[in-house]
């Protein structure tokens, strides 16, 4: 796992497990973007959204070929940071994620 912080928020990467994943800061994020460019898949949750919820897209490489809302296995924000959940699209055993937090 990797991380760089900026005044702006942090930036990192990590290797999916298909298990929920912790990522600790030092801020409480008002935005998440997920990027598994392996899967073609992105996630992003803002602080308007429900715990474990985010906006989806999937893309075959070809085509756009999914956008939803999805209701579970997104992101959960804490205090100190948040938790990469466990969408099958996303969070992979293996492959990358790489991820952006905003803060306030």
């Amino acid at each position: 796992m990797s991380r760089k912080y900026f005044s702006w928020g942090a930036s990192g990467n990590v290797d999916g497990t298909g298990a929920a994943i912790t990522i600790t800061l030092d801020f409480k994020p008002s935005r998440v973007e997920l990027f598994n460019v392996t899967g073609n898949c992105q996630l992003v949750w803002i602080d308007d959204m429900a715990a474990g919820k985010g906006q989806k897209i999937v893309d075959s490489g070809t085509n756009l070929t999914d956008i939803s809302y999805i209701a579970s296995g997104g992101v959960t924000v804490n205090s100190v940071g948040f938790q990469i959940g466990t969408d099958a699209d996303l969070n992979v055993s293996a492959e990358t994620i790489h991820w952006i937090a905003y803060r306030n």
